[in-house]
């Protein structure tokens, strides 16, 4: 109880969310220097395993283990295991499918379209929403080739040659959605592991195990910090920015297509693209807050990720959660003044039929919750903030779930008519998507570097002509050459600052 309550403790914060006109608020607090941030990111991976690590491992990878046993079983009985039916033959694994998929949209945004606009804010955090983005999308990818039913035959999805001379429909949304997902998938991996080559060159120099060097050693590329590497890296990185930015708006519109471009009332709107992704985006940045917080604290982080960067997440999730509100509300008006009785009928259903509860809980968890970030102080409140963000994810996957299933259940025909029930299975790989994701999620946290320290230190004073003794080391200049210096034999990596 004693460890819960210290993640959400403000004891010890420093508040630098005050703007003050005559000078920027640090992002780096207590003073730290290069070999310190150094020190203290590289020691997350040199360390032992913590208990608390393999707790958490262990949860996860036997959730994970029970997703593998829930595919192996579908995959050797038939999709008959889900609740999904005739009308309702999109169930859980599409809904899981687009939550995913929007979870995945916060660290390309933070990572990409925040450093085009040079947020520097962002460099505390992009790690590890980058990651979250890979590990989001594998969760996402593995629904639609499952639910095809024969899972064997999943490529089909793709423009093969073949035989038979086959092709998928390229004027369908469901192919669309293949390659804009896929595409979006190659690029964040690209831009995630480009801007972790210097810092993997750090724990490869830093290593002591004839393993850690040769993996890290790989993986860096040869990289040495010389002038040269820095200015193919940073060309590199914009680049790759510059390629991933339409993508954060591409893919989530891609995947509203899928139902924007059907007959369905609830479905047919033009205002799903930017509906989707603003919402994908408000989840995006909730699962990045529901991530950094904890994590700040049990690696000791609280300096790099600081009350400034969670206030700014804050209020990403805010404006993005008032536009949410904004589509909700519209959704229901032009259902209204459209004159079209069966979508009147479809957003009544929602609201008001067998799945009000759901659409209820939507709106309490994606318009109400928000509503509290309004205040600074609940802005820069762990708890308050933590609670907040696991209200949108919880709110995001409803929205899903009131998109897709209430919309199918009732259509055009009273007749067609057929209400949805989750079984045991949908409800297991649900949780075990959730296995998947944390599994991943732990084994980078322990094995790389969670935090970016080339891009850290980028903005520190110390990196520029101005930086003075004020802010730490006595500096000005990127690359330290002890950063890459392995330590002592005998000195035990440490999360305290040097």
């Amino acid at each position: 109880m004693s460890t819960v309550s210290s993640i959400f403790s403000s004891v010890g914060e420093i508040d630098n969310t005050t703007d003050d006109a005559r000078q920027r608020a640090p992002l780096v607090l207590r003073g730290r220097g290069f070999s310190s941030i150094t020190n203290s990111v590289s020691a997350i991976a040199e360390r032992p395993t913590t208990l608390g690590w393999k707790i958490a491992f262990m949860f996860s990878l036997s959730l994970l283990g029970m997703l593998g046993a829930c595919i192996g079983y579908l995959v050797t009985t038939g999709v008959g295991v889900w609740g999904n039916n005739q009308p309702v033959s999109w169930g859980f694994p599409i809904v899981n499918f687009v939550f995913w998929v929007g979870i995945g949209h916060a660290g390309t945004l933070i990572s990409a379209i925040l450093f085009l606009f040079r947020q520097n804010w962002r460099t505390g955090i992009n790690r590890f929403a980058e990651a979250m983005t890979i590990f989001a999308v594998v969760c996402a990818g593995m629904f639609p080739g499952i639910h095809v039913g024969r899972a064997w035959l999943a490529y089909w999805l793709f423009p093969l040659p073949n035989q038979m001379t086959m092709w998928p429909q390229f004027r369908s949304p469901l192919l669309w959605d293949v390659f804009a997902v896929g595409t979006y998938a190659t690029v964040s991996t690209l831009f995630w592991y480009v801007g972790m080559i210097p810092d993997l060159a750090t724990l490869r120099d830093r290593s002591k195990s004839k393993i850690g060097q040769f993996a890290y050693g790989m993986f860096a590329l040869g990289w040495n910090g010389s002038c040269r590497h820095w200015h193919r890296f940073e060309r590199m990185y914009l680049l790759l920015a510059a390629l991933a930015t339409p993508l954060v708006l591409s893919v989530h519109s891609v995947v509203s297509f899928d139902f924007a471009t059907s007959q369905l009332p609830g479905w047919h709107t033009t205002i799903f693209p930017p509906y989707f992704v603003a919402g994908a985006v408000y989840g995006g940045f909730a699962m990045v807050l529901n991530l950094a917080i904890p994590a700040r604290k049990y690696f000791g982080l609280e300096d790099i990720i600081t009350l400034r960067h969670i206030e700014n997440c804050c209020k990403v999730m805010l404006a993005t959660g008032m536009i949410v509100a904004y589509a909700y509300t519209l959704e229901f008006w032009t259902a209204w003044f459209g004159g079209n009785h069966f979508e009147r009928f479809a957003f009544m259903n929602r609201a008001f039929g067998p799945y009000a509860w759901s659409f209820w809980v939507m709106v309490f968890c994606n318009v109400v919750a928000p509503q509290f970030l309004w205040v600074k102080k609940f802005r820069t409140n762990l708890l308050i903030v933590f609670i907040v963000a696991a209200f949108a994810n919880i709110g995001m996957w409803f929205e899903r779930f009131e998109i897709i299933i209430t919309s199918l259940t009732r259509d055009f025909l009273p007749s067609s008519w057929y209400p949805f029930k989750p079984t045991p299975i949908d409800l297991m790989m649900l949780a075990g998507s959730f296995g998947l994701f944390f599994t991943l999620f732990l084994l980078f946290c322990r094995f790389l570097p969670v935090v970016a320290m080339a891009e850290v230190k980028s903005v520190m004073p110390q990196a520029h002509a101005h930086g003075n003794g004020e802010h730490g080391d006595h500096h000005k200049s990127d690359f330290q050459p002890d950063e890459h210096h392995r330590p002592g034999p005998g000195v035990e990596p440490s999360l305290t600052p040097a």
